[in-house]
């Protein structure tokens, strides 16, 4: 039975963007598509500002000396304790031991700019009208993955820095800014490859590190199985090598910012898949991205993984050929794509049997009821899902599959009852229905939910309903 107009905005909110706010659907429900695409035009799309957000680089030098003063102070109260004890002085008992004394607040810790970060995304995401090009942020920068777990105090810069700038711009621009940014190259381990024949090379003896030249190539490009051999990958970790960063401990004004150290990189022309790159410093690796962005088999991969994220996790290949057809066509226009995800009669399929992952459960939860948790306990949630935000547990980033998320019910059934709890006395459970589902509530949820003994209740089977759980 096909949607009513309520219905198929509903639709368009849940698949594309990030669920229903108060009105919503009603604003969009003359025209879905064009909504949609209007939010793609629209100014200042997908940027995150305030909230005293500092470059991921200076965040990663404040906490490089925050832990550095830290680690330097407790060494220094404990020599002065052993000098007391060797003397016979006793300590004054209102005096803090050293453990105790290193852990006392400071005005600005590296904890509270990730704290920023976590609010600065959150806050996007509730602010949205739709959530469409908030979605493509998510999914680009699960795309170009690093981890917290290494980079720390520069995953939600990096994110800010070199996803959200060109999420509607051009494929290429966005590769050349991520592979060169501080947090990719210390992921990945780039930032200590050093060419064989390097002048560093022949003096050190160090050695080659392939780790961000394979999954440029593997991930982020190509995608497996196209063509490029291990010899491929080995000369194009060479091509990048010297890409690095000034170092923190020698340079506390630019420590942590990109540099081109000529001294690692690898001298002489290579060639990759069949093309020969001559010698350039860092213009040879910026020539070999600009090619990898226009490849064919790029416009391949980057078309199914955005057909399996918004559509099905077995995607029509009609619809995989039509976004691959428009990312060619128009030099990777990251936009134009967009708007073909829009365009597409198999992104509107009433069939919705894609399963939200948790971070889209959790925030479409939250616009729904019109509030969001403090930043600790944003993190905390989305750990408790298994999803811990900026960290994924490989290169890959974080599975787009139902089946990596399905067993995570009963999880979801808990945080739903902690909503419940909080604003189940204010919230109506069959007009939430009306907020956030509209006609996509079938009339088995709506009995379902109007047979609850409260409201708390009511709210709770509301969240858990298979149309709210879905794309």
């Amino acid at each position: 039975m096909s949607l009513d107009a309520q219905g198929v905005a509903a639709l368009a909110l849940h698949r594309f963007g990030l669920g229903p706010r108060a009105g919503s659907i009603a604003a969009i429900a003359a025209d879905p598509r064009g909504a949609l695409l209007a939010e793609l035009d629209k100014a200042g799309a997908g940027q995150a500002v305030g909230y005293d957000l500092i470059p991921s680089a200076q965040s990663a030098r404040q906490a490089f000396l925050f832990n550095q003063t830290r680690q330097a102070q407790q060494i220094a109260m404990r020599m002065a304790e052993e000098q007391r004890a060797a003397s016979g002085v006793q300590m004054s008992p209102t005096e803090p031991k050293p453990e105790e004394a290193a852990q006392q607040p400071a005005a600005d810790t590296p904890q509270q700019n990730i704290f920023r970060e976590v609010k600065a995304r959150t806050d996007a995401a509730m602010a949205a009208d739709l959530g469409f090009v908030e979605r493509l942020v998510w999914f680009w920068s699960n795309h170009f993955c690093v981890s917290a777990d290494v980079v720390a105090n520069m995953a939600g810069g990096y994110e800010r820095e070199a996803i959200r700038p060109h999420v509607l711009g051009r494929f290429g621009d966005m590769l050349q800014a991520v592979e060169a940014h501080p947090a990719m190259l210390v992921y990945l381990d780039n930032f200590r490859s050093i060419g064989p024949m390097s002048v560093a090379g022949l003096i050190n003896k160090t050695g080659l590190n392939e780790n961000l030249g394979r999954e440029i190539l593997e991930l982020h490009t190509l995608g497996v199985r196209t063509g490029y051999t291990q010899e491929d990958v080995t000369r194009f970790a060479k091509v990048i090598t010297g890409w690095t960063m000034r170092p923190m401990a020698t340079d506390p004004d630019h420590g942590n910012e990109f540099v081109f150290n000529q001294r690692l990189h690898e001298p002489g022309a290579q060639t990759i898949m069949g093309k020969v790159y001559p010698e350039g410093g860092v213009e040879q690796g910026k020539a070999v991205l600009a090619d990898l962005a226009r490849h064919p088999a790029t416009a391949a991969h980057v078309a199914f993984k955005l057909a399996r994220h918004f559509c099905a996790d077995e995607p029509p290949d009609s619809l995989t050929e039509r976004l691959s057809k428009r990312f060619i066509d128009t030099d990777g226009d990251l936009k134009e794509v967009a708007k073909a995800l829009v365009e597409a009669p198999e992104t509107w399929d009433e069939q919705r049997s894609k399963l939200k992952r948790p971070s889209e459960w959790l925030i479409s939860a939250w616009r729904a009821i019109g509030t969001a948790p403090e930043p600790r306990r944003v993190l905390d949630a989305q750990a408790y899902f298994g999803e811990r935000l900026w960290r994924p547990v490989a290169p890959v980033g974080f599975s787009d599959l139902q089946a990596a998320w399905i067993d995570g019910l009963a999880q979801r059934l808990d945080i739903a009852n902690r909503i419940a709890e909080r604003v189940g006395n204010t919230i109506e459970p069959a007009a939430f229905l009306d907020t956030t589902l509209a006609s996509l509530a079938s009339e088995d949820t709506r009995k379902t939910v109007a047979r609850a003994e409260t409201r708390q209740q009511g709210l709770t089977l509301a969240l858990m309903s298979s149309e709210f759980q879905r794309r």
